[in-house]
């Protein structure tokens, strides 16, 4: 695309036509159900499930480690895979592979991780969990440009100020003073970017994606997303499941065009104008389960205690995850860990629901099966197809296994209610006029709904109108109560993203630690997050 062609999607994006994006959904039903996303079907025969392997992600070896640092270098590029069989995928890839290389880190170790940018489109880096100072959080406008290449007779490629014109259709942005302010805002570099994560974080899965203003919806839809997984020695000195038994799941759906090509509702199919069309405003839901990038596969599994690290990386769909069937006596998830890391004492469940952007770590043991059992991973929440996620062959053979769960996995810290500075309520609602908005202000980069101080603590309340899983960046939180009463079923630990039903309130308890600076608050509907739904608030 050159820059002629560029600059005219832009201008006719910012016409009538955009702003149709925004517009209220035909299907008031949706709303008034309070649930998550409108299906997109394919135009292709999907597979048959349970037909091919689990693919599991590489972990990728640093380039060089000095006494404290380890450092990793990840190519974002264009690559075409074989995700349905005997078809081709044009993907966005971390590294040619979706998911993208799992990075393997310990606690108390700095990550130094070098990205180049070959995709055709501006890219951001977000850690999602990760504890990380500012200027290495993803802030949805420190964009990394494509990569320059070609001879001197190359069409100019479109500058920062070019690629966020066509955010002059998002809701709230054409009441900035110019189409550079929000690139003056972020720190944009060409081509490449470093970031820095100090590692003062405790064991925990977590996933890094992509983070673009706009388009973090069909950027992670494509392909861009990849585990991030913290290790530390109290995790080492438990004796749960590990090396083949520690299998990490992430589970995600899409849809596809007859051709194999990802098929999302975008207005512009350049992606250089965000927004979806009609009803899909309220989130894309695809025909097909994938689980790392594969569709509904198989795994077979020793009859023994596997750690599955569960992560929900799909745009908008909601699971409930159980087995089937069920082993006798029930309880057959026993959850060690959240988005933050170990609980203090297991947490035994039948079903684990799960919002985009979760993740639970739990342990299965196989050997409850029967020798041969096919035992399918299902979803409650979804049906016929999208009711089967994957599907698990409990071997035969005799196998020993030295791993177990025990009653106390943490020295977990509580945080002190009496200890808040303050209470901050925040709104995630849907106004006729703006959108998807927080507070009912449509995000607009720089504008800060919240000034935290660096080492206090406060009580955030969030209330919704429809679903909407809300994402903390730089610090973890406790869940304190779900509309006044104790918390969920699935609250509890240390988490960085809430699920919340329609009209639930809420209340979370944050300690501010470390570093200073702007970071984000917003919905983790891919779709509502693109389309105005975050915030942001400023440390210091």
């Amino acid at each position: 695309m050159n820059r002629r062609r560029f600059l005219g999607i832009g201008a006719a994006a910012a016409g009538a036509g955009a702003l149709g994006a925004f517009a209220l959904p035909a299907a008031a039903r949706l709303l008034a159900e309070g649930r998550p996303g409108l299906l997109l079907t394919s135009a292709l025969e999907r597979p048959e499930a349970f037909r091919v392997p689990l693919p599991v992600p590489h972990v990728l070896a640093p380039l060089r480690s000095d006494d404290g640092t380890d450092y990793y270098e990840i190519t974002q590029q264009v690559a075409r895979l074989e995700i349905l069989p005997g078809l081709k995928t044009e993907a966005w890839t971390y590294g040619g592979s979706w998911p993208g290389p799992t990075l393997a880190v310990r606690s108390g170790r700095q990550a130094v991780v070098h990205h180049r940018n070959e995709l055709p489109v501006p890219s951001v880096v977000h850690l999602h969990g990760g504890h990380t100072p500012a200027d290495s959080d993803g802030y949805p406008t420190d964009l990394i440009l494509p990569a320059r290449s070609g001879g001197p007779d190359t069409a100019p490629a479109p500058t920062a100020a070019e690629w966020m014109r066509g955010m002059a259709s998002m809701p709230g942005m054409p009441s900035m003073p110019g189409t550079d302010a929000a690139v003056l805002l972020g720190r944009t570099t060409d081509g490449d970017r470093t970031y820095t994560y100090p590692g003062r974080q405790r064991a925990a899965t977590l996933w890094y994606h992509d983070h673009r203003m706009g388009f973090t919806g069909p950027g992670i839809w494509r392909g861009l997303s990849g585990f991030h997984l913290v290790h530390d020695e109290e995790e080492d000195a438990l004796p749960l499941p590990r090396g083949d038994r520690d299998v990490p799941l992430m589970l995600s759906d899409r849809a596809f065009e007859e051709d194999g090509s990802f098929r999302y509702p975008a207005i512009d199919p350049a992606l250089a104008v965000p927004g979806v069309t009609g009803d899909y405003m309220d989130g894309v839901l695809g025909d097909v389960i994938l689980v790392n990038g594969a569709p509904w596969p198989r795994l077979e599994v020793d009859r023994a205690r596997y750690r599955l690290r569960l992560l929900n990386a799909s745009n908008a769909r909601l699971y409930r995850l159980e087995l089937d069937p069920q082993p006798s006596g029930g309880g057959a998830l026993v959850q060690i860990g959240g988005d933050g890391g170990l609980l203090e004492a297991p947490r035994t469940h039948d079903g684990i629901e799960i919002a985009p952007a979760e993740r639970f770590d739990v342990v299965v043991d196989f050997s409850r099966f029967e020798p041969g059992s096919a035992v399918r991973l299902v979803n409650r929440f979804g049906s016929e197809r999208t009711a089967e996620v994957m599907l698990f062959d409990v071997s035969s053979r005799t196998v020993t296994d030295d791993a177990t769960v025990p009653e106390r996995l943490s020295a977990f810290e509580r945080l002190d209610r009496a200890a808040a500075v303050t209470t901050r309520t925040f709104g995630f609602r849907r106004s006729r006029d703006n959108g998807w908005t927080i507070n009912q202000q449509p995000y607009q980069p720089g504008r800060v709904l919240a000034r935290p101080a660096l080492g206090t603590t406060e009580v955030w309340r969030f209330f919704t109108d429809v679903h909407h899983p809300v994402h903390l960046h730089l610090d973890h939180f406790q869940v304190l109560s779900r509309n006044r009463a104790a918390p969920g079923p699935y609250d509890a630990g240390w988490k960085d993203t809430v699920d919340l039903r329609p009209a639930e309130v809420v209340e979370v308890l944050v300690r501010f630690t470390d570093y200073p600076g702007a970071y984000m608050l917003h919905c983790h509907n891919l779709e509502h997050e693109d389309m105005a739904m975050m915030a942001d608030f400023v440390v210091g």
